[in-house]
């Protein structure tokens, strides 16, 4: 967004798409279950509260990554589409970056305090 190219903005879209279901997608799955295993087979219970408040921090970093993934379809349609046509970027556009970006900020903060709890295990 800040080349301000709007060609530039169509192409590097359809990329964060594409990498978003070919990294995030599959971690999506593999991380939940990767992580029941490790807990079954170390012996932790479902009621450790590092263990909990991480389960809920992932539910909440889905929860932001879900709309976010329409926000990116349509980011990558509306760019490509202005690029085709040779227009600037519609305002809606600049909206739901806005929205991209604030649903990351919440997601991303949830991520670094669950590899906290994961490194450290605190006794909460």
């Amino acid at each position: 967004n800040r080349s301000g190219s709007v060609d530039a903005m169509g192409v590097v879209s359809r990329l964060v798409v594409r990498a978003d279901w070919w990294f995030t997608a599959p971690t999506v799955i593999v991380q939940p279950v990767s992580g029941w295993w490790l807990a079954r087979a170390v012996g932790w219970p479902w009621d450790t509260p590092w263990l909990l408040l991480s389960i809920l921090l992932y539910a909440l970093a889905g929860v932001c990554w879900l709309p976010v993934v329409w926000l990116q379809i349509r980011l990558k349609q509306m760019a490509q589409q202005a690029a085709a046509r040779g227009e600037t970027l519609p305002d809606r556009y600049w909206q739901y970056a806005c929205y991209w970006e604030r649903l990351g900020y919440p997601a991303f903060g949830a991520m670094l305090v669950i590899y906290f709890l994961m490194v450290f295990k605190p006794a909460l």
